[in-house]
């Protein structure tokens, strides 16, 4: 599962068919089973996990009678199962658990954990400007927080010294993190951060996830990551391994 989840995050936002080390025999079983359902064309059963084998997930996640977000196309530990009907097992499994607060603003456990472990790492007590599953609770986000694995900290008083530590730290335990500064858009000066391999991830913050594997800054324009560098990039269940 965790494999099929990587790909899900950097495969629809690459510019080729490049298929993502050490998932695409995991993905293109995913993809036989979808095409036996009859929601993907065969000549996309190929191993990477692009926008026609996510809007496919999609589609089965929906006859499965899910909505909304448990719809998004991302494998989740059901939806996995059901579709793998004896034809695979799911292992590796990656749960968000259940939604939870921290300085008033929801997530689901497993960013909290994450969160927590970064405010140890640093000694900082985070001031969470917006948490998860917050829909339309800023426009200037564009529906990065409508789903889980995402968050936004205030940074006043910090130094950027401090700052590109908190970073990096979050960076360690499995986010895709970054200082936005306003004058790369319209807001404020926070640090915004999604939750890798997340399965509750809106689209948008999907996206961002995929961007930050690829070296970009997940913003619209495209541009190289300017966060500090952390490799190798691992997911909250990599970084646990490693402890």
């Amino acid at each position: 599962m965790a494999a099929v989840l990587e790909a899900a995050q950097i495969d629809p936002q690459r510019p080729d068919q490049t298929l993502t080390d050490g998932a695409a025999k995991h993905v293109k079983k995913v993809e036989r089973e979808l095409a036996e359902r009859g929601v993907l064309e065969q000549k996309y059963v190929d191993g990477h996990y692009g926008t026609a084998t996510l809007d496919a997930y999609s589609a089965f996640q929906r006859s499965l009678g899910y909505e909304g977000l448990a719809a998004n196309g991302i494998p989740g530990h059901r939806s996995l199962t059901a579709l793998g009907d004896h034809a695979f097992d799911v292992t590796h499994i990656v749960r968000p658990g259940k939604r939870v607060t921290l300085d008033g603003a929801t997530f689901n456990k497993r960013t909290k954990d994450m969160l927590l472990e970064s405010q140890r790492l640093t000694g900082v007590t985070f001031d969470v400007e917006q948490g998860s599953y917050n829909p339309g609770g800023d426009p200037t986000s564009a529906g990065t927080h409508d789903g889980g694995g995402a968050v936004d900290l205030y940074v006043d008083g910090m130094s950027p010294k401090k700052r590109t530590q908190v970073v990096r730290a979050m960076r360690k335990v499995g986010f895709a993190a970054w200082y936005r500064s306003p004058a790369q858009g319209d807001w404020g000066p926070h640090i915004h951060a999604v939750a890798l391999a997340d399965p509750d991830l809106s689209e948008p913050a999907r996206a961002q996830t995929g961007d930050y594997y690829l070296g970009k800054n997940g913003l619209a324009n495209d541009l190289p990551d300017d966060g500090p560098k952390v490799k190798p990039i691992r997911t909250w269940e990599g970084y646990q391994r490693t402890q």
